[in-house]
């Protein structure tokens, strides 16, 4: 499948970059690159790019100022691309998010190798980053985890490694399920089950953690079925939306018994805690 690479130049860089990867993600983009001019946003080739340029911000009547390009990336030259511009991630001391192809001396705490390819959650992108400090910062990790949203499946790999026995790790779209799975095995990974699928693939079984990461629509339409599936005094880690959004995020949780007991923040991002 070729993929369709837009660069877009932004002036001001801040908020426009975080809005319009958040506009792009639901618009049929999945994967997105920091530049110092503002990014690069990925999608399949076949996508109609001015019909979904015209419904963000770009074609707005706003403050910022924009510029466009386009290219078509072959599909065996996405890894070379993707290896050009892909850099470790460190997650404060916690843990160091790296391709196969990085120098694991730079590593800092667990180390995650992640292949870089068309999926969400390489942890350059702040809910990746704040999902996995939120991680590391539970008192415990229980044994039964859902990962919705999996993309790359680094959260449920890094889940794995600290304690957790049970993984379901589910994703809407095949090739991210395949990268998923690619992940956890080179990873090592014995408790990680991956599926194609949505939410309705998670059946009666729960969890004492579930961690979605996805956006903010998505979020609230699976909110009962996140409420359902978690088990009393459970833990609900839920990222993809803006820290102005978190207010409406909470009191929206708290209508299916879900109680705000943490907020993390990077640049413009949010992610929450919440219990049930």
């Amino acid at each position: 499948m070729d993929t369709l690479e837009l660069k877009i130049n932004i002036s001001p860089k801040n908020p426009w970059s975080d809005i319009l990867v958040s506009e792009l993600s639901e618009l049929g983009f999945d994967s997105f690159v920091d530049t110092e001019e503002g990014l690069l946003a990925y999608a399949p080739a076949e996508i109609r790019l001015e019909d979904i340029l015209s419904k963000t911000s770009i074609a707005g009547d706003n403050e910022g100022t924009f510029s466009t390009s386009h290219q078509i990336i072959p599909h065996q030259n996405w890894n070379a691309k993707w290896e050009s511009d892909f850099h470790p991630v460190f997650v404060e001391e916690y843990a160091t998010i790296l391709a196969p192809f990085h120098d694991k001396k730079v590593a800092k705490g667990m180390k995650v190798v992640i292949q870089p390819q068309m999926s969400f959650g390489t942890g350059h992108h702040q809910t990746t980053w704040m999902m996995t400090k939120a991680l590391f910062e539970l008192d415990l990790v229980p044994e039964a985890v859902l990962d919705m949203g999996t993309g790359t499946g680094v959260l449920a790999i890094v889940a794995e490694n600290l304690g957790a026995k049970r993984i379901l790790a589910i994703d809407i779209e095949s090739w991210s399920a395949e990268n998923a799975e690619l992940n956890a095995n080179s990873n090592g990974s014995q408790n990680i089950e991956v599926k194609c699928g949505d939410i309705d693939l998670v059946g009666d079984e729960q969890f004492g953690l579930i961690i979605a990461n996805i956006n903010k629509n998505i979020l609230k339409v699976h909110m009962s079925d996140y409420a359902r599936s978690l088990n009393p005094n459970g833990t609900l880690l839920l990222s993809g939306f803006f820290d102005s959004d978190v207010e409406e995020m909470t009191a929206f949780a708290e209508q299916f018994g879900l109680k705000q007991t943490e907020v993390f923040g990077k640049d413009e991002w949010a992610a929450i805690q919440l219990t049930k």
